[in-house]
Parts: structure tokens; sequence; C-alpha cells
């Protein structure tokens, strides 16, 4: 008898949708289009509950090194074999997604923002002790995860260079360029905008994602 699939009800995860039998609309194609358009930059705008998230989850899992190609099998992705020796689990990637990023006031919105940015360099804790980097710049990779009362912590002039810093840290480690996605990323300007602090967190996200994507 053939296993009944569940429906994926407020899951966005793609490994927990591939790995515990839920329901997937196959979307893997979107890989092989944006590799084969080669965009440096790609802005994915779809109406709410589109799957985007769950898209971005899946872009994660496919070109993070370590990825499980178990995850792909009978996809359509898995059919180009070149494609998938080529690019699957060969990349760095920074993974931010802003949908908690707000607050009342600009200082509640940009610690959580910091939270998001320390809790992902984190995930790269073997930076501090990596052999391909020097001393100044494993300590710039600690200034990225210093704690302050059990708080990620930064000083105001390195909180808008540091996805910049921890994309250059990676891409040392690697000798790989560095996949970031950024999801939700229009939360932090509306809920600024509802509370009456917008052109500070412009002046915010202008500065560290110039610095991060900028060529």
């Amino acid at each position: 008898m053939t296993e009944q699939l569940k429906l994926p009800v407020g899951i966005e995860n793609f490994e927990d949708i591939r790995r515990f039998g839920f329901y997937y609309i196959d979307k893997t194609k979107l890989i092989e289009q944006i590799l084969m358009n080669w965009g440096k930059v790609n802005l994915f705008t779809r109406p709410r509950r589109f799957g985007k998230t769950l898209n971005m989850s899946m872009l994660r899992y496919f070109f993070e090194y370590g990825a499980d190609k178990t995850l792909f099998d009978g996809l359509y992705i898995s059919q180009n074999q070149k494609l998938c020796e080529e690019y699957m689990g060969k990349f760095p990637v920074i993974f931010l997604t802003l949908k908690g990023v707000d607050g009342l006031t600009y200082e509640s919105a940009a610690h959580r923002f910091a939270q998001l940015i320390g809790n992902e360099a984190d995930r790269f804790h073997f930076l501090e002790n990596s052999n391909r980097l020097t001393d100044s710049e494993k300590e710039k990779y600690r200034s990225l995860t210093t704690l302050r009362n059990g708080q990620y912590f930064f000083e105001e002039e390195n909180f808008s260079s540091a996805l910049q810093v921890l994309s250059e840290l990676l891409y040392k480690h690697y000798g790989q360029k560095v996949i970031m996605l950024i999801d939700e990323y229009d939360v932090p300007l509306d809920k600024a905008f509802q509370n009456g602090y917008y052109r500070e967190m412009v002046a915010l996200i202008c500065a560290m994602f110039g610095s991060a994507l900028k060529t």
C-alpha cells in the first residue's frame, strides 16, 4: 500500500518536507534557471504564500557545503547530473530571513537585526580556528559573535559591515565565493514606516546590503 503523503501546513523548510514525507511541488527547475541566467543578484517578487521562503530554503540545501544529495532524489534538478556535480554542495551560504526584524523603535529593531546576524555568524564557528585566516581576520570573526549579557553585541561602526566581513571571511576560508540568501527583505522597512523610524532603517539597510552585495 502506497504511503500517504502529508500536507506541509506551515512548514517552509525544504529538508523537513523532503525528509518527513510531505507533499512537495517540484520547483527545482528554478535552480537550473538561475544558473543558466547567471545574474549576480536575483530578486524574487511573488504574492504572499507563493512559496518564496521554501524556494530560498531549497536553494540553500542545494548549494551549501555538505549538501545532502538524497533530498533531491527524483526531482527535476537531479536529471541534470552535470549541473549537480558542478554546483551541488560547493558553496558557503549565508541565509537570513528578516521576518522578525521589527519593533516599536529603531533601537529595538536594530537589536533584533544584530541577534539575527550574530546567530548566522555563529553557524561558522570553525572560522575562529581556521588555518586559512590570519590572527586579525579571526579577531574580525570574533567581533561578529561577541556576547554581552547573553545577547549578540556589535559596535556601531561594525554593524553595517557585518555581512560583508562574514562573506569575506568565508571566501578566504573556502576559496569560493559566497551565496547570500535574504528572505523577507522588505519587512524591516515596512515595520519602520509604520512605527516612525523609516529613515534610520533605510540608512542601515543601504549600508549593510550595499557593502555586502556591491560587486
